[in-house]
């Protein structure tokens, strides 16, 4: 059974209690009598738009007390949701059996949602940035929104995943990179050169298997750490990543090409990018913080 939710209009505070109260008794009878409620829900150009920042994470009003009446009524309940940017979802994201981060899919939008959730296509996405838990997790969050049209970059390089992995003790609520799928994927081989110089290109080899039983498509990232940098560097750096589609029970070697410019940084003092030698750590992984295999190799001049 799938509900629909109203939006509350331009001010998210809108006093329109009356109406969501019955919208919301109609929306648990549903779920109370079905197998499986789907619940969208979301944001909408009314509160996301580019002309515009938002004034918070929350979800428009009314929307966080429908999930847990739906939830209450039926546990097994589906919630997808469409949004452009990291919202709040912890009221409820633990006790919910899956969630689909629709984003804004345009007028072909619920076909592609139908076959999801229908299972006629195995979901391969990854989120391109890291979902907060709260505002507060946020490195710009002391300087958002600024005075007057004025704000200051206080965060440096340490934005997404950079700042989590610098401050690991502040939990995301789904790292940069993360994405689920209808099957499993192992990692293994993980192959990189012990020593590399000059300008040509690093091939770094890693083998991912389907140990599932339906076929998918896995985005392998992978991600560069110079920890013996002589200046201010991120614990890593996505370098690359390749999606590989793979049958229930294939698996596939995949390559993946760095050169001098993916160990780099800009010095300020020489105005140009520069690799300095030691070790480079290798790190291959699902997400930001699911990192399946480690690796090293040396840099000379």
């Amino acid at each position: 059974y799938a509900l629909g939710v109203p939006m509350a209009g331009e001010d998210k505070t809108a006093d329109t209690s009356e109406n969501r109260n019955q919208l919301r008794a109609e929306a648990v009878a549903a779920a109370r009598s079905s197998d499986i409620a789907l619940l969208f829900i979301g944001d909408s150009d009314k509160y996301e738009r580019e002309s515009a920042d938002r004034a918070s994470m929350d979800l428009p009003a009314g929307q966080d007390e429908l999930v847990e009446a739906v939830l209450a009524a039926n546990p097994k309940t589906v919630i997808v949701f469409n949004a452009g940017a990291s919202i709040d979802l912890t009221r409820w994201s633990d006790r919910v059996p899956a969630i689909v981060d629709a984003w804004y899919g345009g007028e072909e939008g619920g076909h592609a949602i139908a076959d999801v959730l229908f299972g006629d296509v195995n979901p391969s996405g990854k989120l391109p940035f890291t979902f907060l838990r709260k505002a507060q997790d946020s490195p710009a969050s002391s300087s958002y929104p600024g005075v007057d049209l004025h704000t200051k970059y206080a965060e440096g390089i340490y934005v997404g995943y950079r700042y989590f992995d610098k401050h690991p003790r502040i939990a995301p609520l789904f790292p940069f990179g993360y994405g689920l799928s209808y099957t499993k994927f192992a990692y293994s081989g993980l192959h990189a050169p012990t020593q590399v110089s000059g300008n040509g290109d690093i091939d770094v080899q890693v083998t991912v298997k389907n140990t599932g039983k339906r076929a998918g498509a896995e985005v392998a990232q992978l991600y560069v750490g110079d920890p013996h940098a002589s200046v201010d560097r991120p614990e890593k750096e996505l370098k690359a990543f390749q999606r590989v589609d793979l049958a229930p029970g294939e698996s596939r070697t995949i390559h993946f090409k760095l050169d001098r410019r993916a160990l780099s940084f800009w010095s300020v003092g020489t105005h140009a990018w520069v690799a300095e030698p030691g070790r480079f750590d290798v790190l291959v992984g699902s997400s930001s913080r699911d990192i399946r295999l480690r690796g090293s190799f040396n840099l000379i001049q």
